[in-house]
């Protein structure tokens, strides 16, 4: 026990000192759990580690006893467009004719590790503890030459743009079977997050706190919410489930109170979901989970940026005011169904999809340069492999197929500093990632 309380420490430090990720249902993760991530994200009606209980606390009550470790190599690859922009500039010779136009890659960063950790511990035949560790996700843009509508100066010269926002969850639960059926479950959400942006200088005089708005480095936000969960066997083949996850109520980002609206707000959605699993055959199973994410409720996410228009008769409509503009964000359903194989003894083999339709409007696509959450569609591969020794290892890769979502009347027309000369912004991405995960039967 002692060792394994030293590995959680070192696996908690090094998840916040790791660099964030941009997560693919929107900023969550496609899934919670090495297999869960092998078959479409699935992890409400059937759960194969500890990892996975951070999704339905309920799960934990079917589990053995259990230790899991694992790490996902994740590489998104984002890239933005601007076309149709014009303005004037002027100059001692009078008006010059000028445009941002051009093509923007966002992959200064486009490596990242995201650590995995879950523990189980049966206390006695109803009662069961767990603790899941992940990263819920994030966003990250690196423009390493610049996106110069943001940020050129008058010599028309553009600076390294993007953002960053990692979010580590870490959710202490306790699941109790009310019969040898049915379990539920309550889990605590204990949750870390870090943000930086640089290259947001054209915002500044919009901004309520331009001193809080850009290049500020990393400012960190602390928060908790609730998780509650329903897990049934409804039949010998089958069995349901049930999630709810409360809002996340975070501490304001105070170093960019100027850019997020409410000033430095930033809090974590709520979200909702039922699945099903079906025992198909002895060795094939089947199951699929409908989620629910309520991007809507927190304004810096959801506020269109044509709130922006109204800064210069209402100051609560300014970057970093209470009806401050966000990225757009509209609520988000996925939809995940999973595969899961007992090819022999030793070995399980899963595959998966995921889709849920990108939760950012084309009239949005501007701001969301910095944050192109536009994928789709995801297919998974994932393999368990039992040693002798009650010991196993899993693997699971995901490819998140590229998506581009078109803008229209994205720019606010006009002369910079007043307007951004039209145009539309276009953005795009596609993801992979491979992980690998370790597991011990306690």
């Amino acid at each position: 026990m002692k060792h394994h309380k030293k590995l959680l420490a070192v696996l908690i430090t090094g998840a916040l000192a790791s660099s964030s990720v941009f997560a693919t249902n929107g900023y969550a993760p496609h899934g919670i759990g090495m297999k869960s991530k092998g078959m479409g994200g699935v992890n409400i009606a059937y759960q194969a580690d500890a990892v996975a209980v951070g999704g339905n606390p309920a799960g934990s009550a079917f589990l053995d006893d259990r230790l899991d470790i694992g790490v996902d190599l994740f590489r998104p690859q984002r890239e933005a467009s601007i076309t149709g922009n014009s303005f004037t500039v002027d100059t001692p010779m009078g008006p010059f004719p000028a445009s941002f136009d051009g093509n923007f890659d966002g992959n200064g960063t486009d490596l990242f590790l995201i650590p995995e950790f879950g523990y189980r511990r049966g206390l006695n035949d109803q009662i069961a503890f767990a603790l899941s560790m992940f990263g819920n996700g994030g966003m990250n843009t690196d423009y390493k030459d610049g996106v110069p509508i943001f940020n050129v100066d008058q010599t028309f010269q553009s600076n390294r743009t993007g953002i960053n926002l990692s979010q580590l969850f870490i959710v202490p639960s306790m699941s109790y079977k009310l019969n040898s059926n049915n379990s539920i479950g309550i889990g605590l959400n204990l949750v870390a997050q870090g943000f930086y942006a640089r290259g947001l200088q054209n915002f500044e005089m919009y901004s309520l706190e331009p001193q809080n708005l850009t290049n500020n480095d990393t400012d960190w936000s602390y928060g908790m919410g609730l998780r509650i969960g329903w897990m049934g066997k409804v039949s010998d083949n089958v069995t349901l489930g049930a999630t709810y996850q409360s809002p996340t109520w975070m501490s304001e980002f105070d170093d960019y109170a100027g850019l997020f609206a409410q000033e430095g707000d930033f809090d974590i959605p709520a979200n909702f979901g039922a699945g099903i699993t079906v025992q198909a055959t002895p060795k094939l199973l089947i199951t699929g989970d409908i989620v629910r994410i309520q991007y809507s409720d927190v304004d810096s996410i959801a506020n269109p940026l044509s709130n922006l228009y109204k800064c210069g008769y209402d100051p609560s409509y300014c970057v970093g005011g209470d009806d401050g503009p966000g990225f757009g964000w509209e609520d988000m359903t996925v939809y995940k169904i999973g595969f899961e194989y007992q090819l022999d003894p030793k070995w399980v083999l899963r595959a998966g999809y995921n889709y849920g339709e990108a939760p950012i409007p084309d009239s949005e696509t501007l701001f969301n340069i910095l944050a192109p959450a536009t994928v789709e569609s995801h297919l998974t591969l994932g393999a368990t492999w039992t040693l002798d020794n009650d010991m196993e290892i899993t693997a699971a890769y995901m490819h998140a197929f590229e998506n581009t979502i078109d803008g229209e009347n994205s720019i606010p027309p006009g002369n910079p500093p007043a307007g951004f000369g039209g145009g539309e912004a276009d953005i795009s991405m596609y993801q992979d990632s491979l992980g690998i995960a370790v597991s011990w039967k306690l």
